[in-house]
């Protein structure tokens, strides 16, 4: 049934599934910034003869291409520390191995975290990360292989804990304030964009490259030594929460199982429509917030003859805008439910029609407003903070449609995501090398078109109660 519990509410912002929230926004905001690190300090790591060709973009995002700057040089940075002779290609390889690593841990992590524990999943991964950002500008001096080893290793860390956070949310999180919770936690990494893309090059600067490690992989341990303190599975086994808590919790997700499961049901996952719903959505989603986030300074410097790079607060607004969305989406998704102003399933599509309309619109846009700076930039700060509407729609729906596994399927939606990313990312340079007018405009045309295949099938297949095959079995003895 789409129906919402009702149970009394709650403890709100003053409770302990909110600084759950909170330590889980830290986490996010930590290995965003560890993610990216590299990519701020290569441009004082390398060796200042170099240029740096725009079609080596980073797989792993924006501050790849926002930072590797052909027209500034090295100097600019601190040069007390190593200078290594990477050349283009080494880099491109570099930057996409953490990718790579994500890739390789997120469906068997999810899996795994549904029956060790998410806490010690996430947790594990963090630390790993974290340890790794430490012995990163050491691991440069003996040499690059090991660098990429490194990278490929933290890729498969941050993946165990990225997908480890919904198992423990489909355990912590009422119905009610599914949305708010998630997004304050999802939000992280946006922000953590936005302050690395500002503070990392000053850091660089003033204090020399290795340090952008050495502070974000320290600021990494902090968030690990609060999270194995403070976080629990689930809480009932939390010693510090209270009876009422607890209570409102316990009897918001009493419908839900909450006994642990050791086969997944893939035969009946693959024939779940409301399922291959969801995954349609994260590829559509994935798909053109990754050739914004990856070409918008090549979009800005070649179409518009600005560089975008010489300004990095302009540069980090999409991330503030992202964040605000995700934060905003989740608090009016919550408002409508707990009002009962729409039903759940109401609200999940409403929000992901939201994330992927308003996005299509904007980037149709953008070919036909280019003799105008200001609205370009407009529309292309519109875009992912828009997209990011679907945090309170397809993308949390998997806590709806199969709690018990929320962290498998989660895993594989966001495979679903990455490889969108990779094709879409491929298909952006060939269509721009044959024409840059009319490539960019097909680019976005086929991007809108992707965006409203998924929302139309959304749309006709989505659904917000917990599939058959997600419910607990209970066994009669006779």
């Amino acid at each position: 049934m789409d129906e919402k519990p009702t149970t009394r509410k709650g403890p709100d912002f003053c409770s302990l599934r909110y600084g759950l929230a909170l330590i889980m926004h830290f986490s996010n905001f930590t290995m965003i910034t560890q993610r990216v690190s590299l990519s701020i300090a290569i441009i004082a790591m390398v060796n200042n003869t170099q240029q740096y060709d725009l079609s080596n973009a980073s797989t792993e995002g924006p501050l790849a291409d926002t930072l590797n700057s052909p027209s500034r040089p090295i100097k600019e940075f601190n040069t007390r520390a190593s200078v290594y002779q990477w050349s283009p290609e080494t880099q491109g390889i570099i930057f996409s191995s953490i990718s790579y690593g994500i890739m390789l841990t997120l469906i068997p992590s999810g899996y795994l975290a549904g029956i060790f524990g998410a806490k010690q999943m996430l947790g594990a991964g963090l630390l790993i990360s974290s340890l790794l950002a430490l012995f990163t500008p050491l691991a440069a001096d003996f040499g690059v292989i090991l660098v990429i080893v490194i990278r490929t290793i933290q890729g498969m860390a941050q993946g165990m804990a990225w997908t480890g956070q919904f198992t423990i949310w489909a355990k912590w999180a009422p119905p009610l304030e599914r949305s708010k919770l998630t997004s304050i936690a999802g939000s992280g990494a946006a922000f953590g964009s936005f302050i690395i893309l500002c503070v990392g090059g000053l850091i660089s600067q003033a204090l020399g490259w290795p340090f952008i490690f050495y502070i974000f992989g320290s600021t990494g341990c902090v968030c690990c030594l609060l999270w194995f303190t403070v976080i629990y599975d689930d809480p009932m086994h939390h010693p510090c929460i209270s009876v009422r808590e607890k209570e409102h919790i316990m009897s918001s997700l009493a419908q839900q199982s909450s006994s642990s499961r050791r086969s997944v049901p893939i035969k009946a996952m693959i024939r779940c429509l409301p399922l291959w719903a969801i995954f349609t959505g994260f590829f559509s989603h994935f798909w053109l917030c990754t050739i914004i986030i990856t070409y918008l300074p090549t979009y800005i410097s070649t179409v518009l003859h600005v560089n975008i790079r010489d300004s990095g607060v302009l540069s980090s607004l999409p991330f503030i805008a992202a964040s605000s969305c995700t934060i905003l989406g989740g608090q009016l998704a919550d408002f409508l439910l707990s009002r009962n102003l729409l039903r759940l399933i109401t609200v999940r599509k409403l929000f992901s029609s939201l994330g992927l309309l308003l996005p299509s619109l904007c980037a149709v846009a953008l070919p036909f407003v280019t003799s105008s700076y200001m609205t370009t930039i407009i529309l292309l700060i519109l875009i992912p903070g828009t997209s990011n509407l679907c945090d309170s729609g397809f993308i949390i729906n998997i806590l709806d449609v199969a709690p018990r596994y929320a962290s498998f399927l989660m895993g594989l939606s966001r495979g679903f995501g990455l490889i969108a990313g990779i094709i879409s990312s491929t298909a952006t340079g060939f269509l721009i090398s044959q024409d840059y007018e009319s490539g960019w405009r097909n680019v976005f045309f086929l991007s809108a078109a992707v965006n409203m295949f998924g929302l139309i099938f959304y749309l006709m297949f989505g659904q917000a109660e917990i599939q058959d095959w997600a419910k607990e079995r209970t066994l009669t003895r006779l």
